[in-house]
């Protein structure tokens, strides 16, 4: 059997608990970051750029084009480059399939499925990871195939390999 704690030891303990407790410290807890990014993913589906926005900081950078096309920079060009994806996109089926999340980094596997105003069915087997700087996204990087996108956008048609990629269950 041990002996008792002494007062002292216990006032210890309770002093450590209480400064390490979140609630109670400098520093608020971090969101869970994949209910920020299903809110985004929301808003998404129903266009709406400023809901989307309203979840990035000012200094959003987004690699949207796996590094093909220079990044996005500030929320600025992010709600330019949104409005004129809006334009050409008649419904969307952004999804995700798998994620993780590691302190401030959100690890995501899904697929962009999305039907262009002239017709064309897009489905874009992609991965990302969304940088938190607290609630809100700092940094975006997704990672496809750029060259699949732009056959889609052509007209060609969902593969075998493809619809195997993008039929996957989603992420609870």
């Amino acid at each position: 059997m041990s002996p008792p704690l002494d007062r002292r030891t216990l006032l210890i303990a309770a002093a450590g608990a209480l400064a390490a407790s979140p609630a109670l410290s400098q520093e608020k807890p971090m969101p869970p970051l994949y209910a920020v990014q299903m809110a985004i993913i929301e808003a998404w589906h129903h266009q709406d750029v400023e809901g989307v926005l309203v979840h990035l900081t000012d200094d959003i950078v987004w690699h949207n084009s796996s590094g093909l096309n220079p990044a996005i920079r500030g929320k600025s060009a992010m709600r330019t480059t949104l409005q004129a994806m809006a334009k050409v996109i008649k419904t969307n089926k952004w999804r995700i399939f798998d994620h993780a999340e590691n302190a401030d980094r959100l690890f995501i596997e899904g697929v962009d499925e999305f039907w262009l105003t002239t017709g064309e069915h897009v489905a874009i087997p992609y991965a990302g990871v969304l940088q938190f700087r607290g609630a809100l996204v700092s940094e975006w990087r997704e990672y496809f195939d750029g060259r699949l996108s732009a056959a889609m956008k052509a007209g060609q048609p969902i593969t075998a390999e493809q619809q195997a990629l993008i039929s996957r269950p989603v992420a609870q």
